[in-house]
């Protein structure tokens, strides 16, 4: 079976939130509730995407759109599809969204110990900018990290 990626539904909440608390917030203050991501879904100036093989859902990405820049709030792909592509097919279509938006900066934070999350991202394009100290729930310093779609990679180039 493939993985599918597209706009989440308002029924995709609970499942968004609940990998969010098991994935991403592990630890931490539960603060991506089902009514916060449902609050994303609806709004227009943010992306909520989901990856489905059949009706399971194997990921999921939330983005938002400023003026300036878009900021990545969450990403998280389940333990059994990892290293397959799929946290790199969710940023891709997020920046080609952002893209068509005009907008080409874009800002993530993640767990500064987070070291797979960080290679991650790195490999993907994006460079540490700075650090917040006890950014999740003062409990955890974050990386922030940032890419310019605009700049070519020298791969690429």
């Amino acid at each position: 079976m493939t993985v599918k990626i597209s706009l989440a539904h308002l029924d995709d909440a609970g499942p968004i939130a609940e990998m969010s608390r098991l994935l991403i917030e592990d630890g931490l203050p539960w603060s991506w509730t089902e009514s916060r991501i449902r609050r994303h879904v609806r709004d227009p100036e943010s992306a909520v995407i989901v990856a489905h093989e059949g009706r399971r859902m194997a990921g999921f990405a939330v983005m938002e759109f400023r003026d300036e820049h878009a900021h990545l709030d969450l990403l998280a792909v389940r333990p059994a599809y990892r290293q397959q592509g799929l946290g790199t097919a969710l940023i891709r279509w997020l920046e080609s969204s952002a893209r068509t938006a005009g907008i080409f900066d874009i800002h993530l934070e993640l767990r500064a110990g987070n070291q797979g999350a960080r290679r991650f991202y790195e490999r993907l394009g994006y460079s540490a900018v700075g650090r917040r100290p006890r950014y999740y729930a003062g409990l955890e310093d974050a990386l922030c990290m940032a890419r310019n779609l605009a700049v070519v990679p020298a791969s690429r180039a």
